[in-house]
């Protein structure tokens, strides 16, 4: 299986020892890196060519990582700049993350430290970068497909607010895009070259949730080794996407409520007020009536982030709409599977319509995806979703014995003489692996990680790629 490439890294680094041994490690995580052994040849190559990162030191022969950063980020604003940085120069750092930055990352760290950042800016500079297209995609760029009245009202709505400088509250079951929304209101702004900083606030410690949105100061709290900026600040003059608001806790909320309506921010451990120029767009599954009558959910918060409300339809209140959105996904995972063309037996196609998809369209791209894989690029059919939807009739692979299994995928192998046997196999004990350490883990990823002797950032990809539940370990 022809996998793509991660993404595209510009790597700004004067020791060539080091260099190298970063180019091996990223590479290793299937990124592509191109190297450049000063400031001015970084800065010549990052305006000359598309990085998806750049990843850069601050001392360098030319032009520091502070100036390249500068420069870079007023030609390249979308583009996300890692700054690596010794104990002692962490002030340069946080002046650099004021110039334009994403994050810094502290020398000597480790390597999964390193990965761990290099994902997470690539993510938010593709939520910046790749433009969200709206009713129709023709090829495997992000989009939100629909032509059922339902979603035509969503578009609609998108156009009418994105423009206006007010707060907007994306209301919907897990699963339907709220965050595909929340880009292409920011696609469509006057703030579209701005930074868009996206934050889940479920997915963040509560003890931890405050620091990441306003930082802190070095010795605020302990662990706190030097300042940090929050994500206030990087979203300045742009867009700032509070995913899950309903589980901020109170204390958090009212916090947040005064940055709404004071327009500055503090460091945890701060006396600074510093303004901040960012529009809000926030989004919940949850009830939030009910939350405000138990008086979970501040009720002056609800009406500053409730300006304008868009409501996303469950998948199941859409299923017109499910065809356009099985080709979609088609395209979309063929392209990054390598598989040309996909296709889906009209049978097959059926039964995804007549799924109840508590997941929504999150749940039907994680079928489709692990279907393709089963189908190793040829057409979709009934055996092919048998997994996802227990008791179709088809014998899962799960229930067959290792000789069994062996046996059918080299008799398709010889059948179809395709020389697959031993990938599918590998690839059907890994899923089986992953999903079976999660479970006994109960969902504690870390525990399973040391468990299968992997690293936690291995243990994410693994999730990701097999499209299994944390909490469940069971395909999504």
């Amino acid at each position: 299986m022809n996998m793509t490439p991660q993404g595209n890294i510009l790597l700004v680094e004067d020791d060539a020892v080091l260099a190298r041994s970063l180019q091996r490690v990223l590479e290793a995580d299937q990124w592509k890196v191109s190297l450049a052994g000063s400031g001015p040849e970084g800065l010549r190559l990052a305006e000359a060519s598309g990085f998806d990162l750049v990843l850069t030191d601050v001392k360098l022969p030319g032009l520091d990582g502070l100036e390249l950063t500068r420069r870079l980020h007023l030609a390249r604003p979308r583009i996300p700049i890692v700054v690596m940085t010794a104990h002692g120069t962490t002030e340069t750092a946080i002046a650099a993350m004021k110039a334009g930055a994403y994050e810094y990352l502290l020398k000597p760290f480790e390597m999964d430290e390193l990965l761990h950042l290099v994902h997470k800016a690539a993510t938010a500079g593709r939520l910046m970068s790749t433009a969200v297209s709206i009713g129709e995609a023709l090829g495997p760029e992000d989009a939100l497909i629909g032509t059922g009245r339902a979603m035509q009202e969503v578009f609609k709505e998108i156009g009418r607010v994105a423009a206006k400088p007010v707060n907007v509250l994306i209301r919907g079951e897990t699963g339907t895009g709220k965050e595909l929304v929340a880009r292409a209101l920011y696609q469509h702004s006057e703030r579209s070259r701005a930074p868009f900083v996206a934050v889940n606030c479920a997915a963040i410690p509560e003890t931890m949730i405050e620091s990441e949105l306003f930082g802190h100061e070095r010795g605020a709290f302990t662990g706190a080794e030097v300042r940090r900026i929050g994500r206030f600040e990087q979203a300045d003059g742009g867009t700032l996407f509070l995913d899950e608001i309903g589980d901020l806790t109170l204390g958090t909320q009212v916090k947040l409520l005064r940055v709404l309506q004071e327009r500055v921010i503090q460091r945890l451990g701060g006396r600074e007020s510093i303004p901040v120029d960012v529009r809000i767009i926030a989004a919940t599954h949850r009830p939030l009536e009910e939350m405000l009558r138990a008086r979970q959910f501040r009720e002056d918060l609800y009406y500053r982030l409730n300006v304008v409300m868009i409501q996303l339809p469950p998948l199941r209140d859409r299923r017109e709409d499910l065809t356009d959105l099985t080709n979609y996904f088609l395209r979309k995972h063929g392209a990054e599977l390598g598989h040309a063309n996909p296709s889906i037996q009209p049978d097959a196609l059926a039964l995804l319509q007549q799924q109840p998809w508590p997941g929504n369209v999150r749940e039907l791209e994680n079928v489709l995806r692990k279907a393709l894989l089963d189908s190793r690029g040829f057409t979709i059919e009934m055996q092919h979703l048998s997994g996802a939807f227990p008791g179709t009739g088809a014998v899962s692979n799960r229930e067959l014995s290792l000789r069994e299994l062996v046996a059918q995928l080299l008799a398709e192998s010889r059948r179809e003489d395709s020389g697959t046997a031993h990938a599918q196999l590998l690839e059907l004990a890994e899923r089986e692996v992953f999903a079976q350490a999660i479970t006994e883990a109960e969902g504690n990823q870390a525990r399973a990680a040391r468990w299968l002797g992997v690293s936690r950032l291995t243990m994410r990809e693994k999730l990701r790629q097999f499209g299994i539940h944390p909490k469940e370990g069971e395909p999504s």
